[in-house]
Parts: structure tokens; sequence; C-alpha cells
């Protein structure tokens, strides 16, 4: 019988915020199941005499007390004695990151991974939106100067995106060219996504939930007033929403196409009816936001999809 521990691979738990944190939503969930918590940071994985090692903890979340979270007993685990680990912890998607997924790939036949170390680690959440072109606004990826330039005199209006960053950092808005910023731009980034601005961003995206192939929620964020950046991390507000009949046609896509690539829990993003080239593998958020709009718990359909 393998034991009923969930080991978390994230950020140390201090840095999180329990009022939105899906980490912390799905850890609390599967707690109800009698399952035990051992989190570690991804700095604390190694491969030791064959085997692969986390120093961490086991920890137990509480959302009724004021310090939400109570580290019980500091230890060192060999990772297949878990059921499952979920590899929650925050892009950049950089060299630690994809090392660990390395790490992981050892040992993704004993336990259960999400999302598989394999599968995140091939799938860069921009580069891979570049599948579904037709479904975005116009989008090139790229670190030539001259292809932007020519891109913003078509466009006017643009967005740029680093490829490996998340939750709307450095990302900028040009209504013209300024060749200072987007040299200094592609030093720090080299790749950066340039997509054409989609003015309606103002009525919020749409963040929508695959859990194992199924399309099973979504919420909208609407940007804060004078900003374009509807995370909510960056003072975005989530209201309830629906999909229309073209973002369930596309989301339908995406699903098939991620469980094909063995990602069991993603989000992807749309901004007016179009896909914005984000689809959220690495650690997608957004669960404890949607059971506190609408009564709905995606932890359950999780978990129950894992068959834990």
């Amino acid at each position: 019988m393998i034991n009923k521990i969930v080991a978390i691979q994230g950020d140390h738990p201090s840095t999180l915020n329990p009022l939105t944190d899906t980490t912390i939503f799905l850890a609390n969930e599967i707690q109800k199941k009698k399952y035990k918590i051992f989190y570690y940071e991804p700095k604390n994985l190694s491969i030791i005499n064959f085997k692969v090692i986390a120093s961490g903890f086991f920890i137990k979340f509480d959302y009724g007390k004021k310090k939400f979270f109570k580290i019980l007993k500091k230890t060192k685990i060999d990772l297949t004695k878990c059921k499952f680990l979920l590899i929650r912890q925050d892009p950049p998607f950089n060299l630690e990151y994809i090392t660990t997924c390395y790490i992981l790939d050892i040992i993704k036949n004993k336990l259960k991974i999400i999302n598989n170390p394999t599968s995140i680690r091939n799938i860069s959440e921009k580069l891979f939106s570049s599948k579904y072109q037709k479904f975005m606004p116009p989008t090139i990826f790229t670190q030539n100067l001259d292809e932007i330039k020519k891109f913003i005199k078509t466009h006017k209006k643009v967005i740029l995106k680093p490829i490996h960053s998340y939750g709307g950092n450095d990302i900028y808005l040009l209504s013209k060219l300024n060749l200072y910023l987007i040299k200094k731009f592609i030093k720090k980034h080299n790749y950066i996504m340039c997509q054409k601005f989609l003015p309606k961003i103002n009525k919020g995206d749409k963040r929508v939930f695959i859990i194992n192939g199924k399309i099973v929620g979504a919420i909208s964020r609407i940007p804060k007033k004078g900003s374009f950046l509807s995370n909510l991390s960056k003072g975005g507000k989530a209201i309830k929403t629906s999909l229309t009949i073209t973002e369930k046609k596309l989301s339908k896509i995406l699903a098939k196409d991620l469980k094909k690539e063995n990602i069991f829990f993603a989000g992807i993003d749309f901004i007016d009816q179009k896909l914005n080239g984000d689809i959220n593998v690495t650690s997608p958020t957004g669960l404890k936001t949607l059971y506190d709009l609408s009564n709905i718990n995606l932890a359950k359909t999780f978990w129950k999809e894992l068959k834990a």
C-alpha cells in the first residue's frame, strides 16, 4: 500500500496568499481525505544513492487560522514513497525549473506527478500557442529587431511579452516604436512575443480551467482602471462569467490536445474571444477564486479525476 502522502514542490508557503492560492486550495481538499502533505522547495530536490530525495517538511494547512499553515516535522523523504506529487512553483521557466523536471522524470512511472515533468518541459507556455495562431490576434515570436519594427508598423499598438515569464510580469504596451526599450527588452529576455493589442481587454479576459481533458469552469478578470493587465496579482478583479460558443469550441480543441500531451491541469486565456497565447501548464491558478465567486469546488474535481 502506497503511503497516503501528497508531495508538493513549490515556493515556500510563507510566500503564498491563502485568499487566492490554488496550491493551498488543492492541499486543503486532499487533507480532508486523510492524506499527509509533504512540502519542499525546488532547490531541495536531489538524487542520492540512486534515489530521488527531497528535503522539506510535513505541513498542515488551515484556512481558519491567522497563520494558515503549520510545519509539523522537518525531514527528507524518498519521493517514490508518495502517491502524488504536484509541481506548483511559479515560473520563470529557467534552468532550475528544467533541471527539476529532468530529476522528476526519473521517478514519473512510480507515482503520479501533476503536471507530467516531461510534458511541462516540452510545452513552453507561450511558444506552444504558435500551433493555434489562427485563433489568436496577430502574433510573432522573435528576437529580430527588423521583424519587430515591421510588426509595430503594421499593427500600431502592440504588446511585448517575454516568452518565459509569468503572472503579467515584464509586459509592455507600445503605441509607437521605442527602439531603446525594445533593445533593452531583447537583451534581458532574448526571445519575445509581440502581439497586436486587443482594446477589449478593458472588459476583461477569461481564464478557462481544464482538468483531465475536460473544460470544468471559467472566471473573468477585469484590469484595474488605467491598466491593461488583468492578472489578479496586478490588481485585476475576478467576476463570474460564461463561455461563448467560439470560446467553448476552441477550449475543447485545446483540452483534447493537452490531454494527448499528458497535461492533466491547465488554464487557457481568452481576450475578446481570441486565445491570447498563454497556455498555463506549469502552475495554473484561479481555482480558489472560482470557488469564492460561485461555490464550485474544482479541487474536488481535481482529486476525483486523479482517483485520490
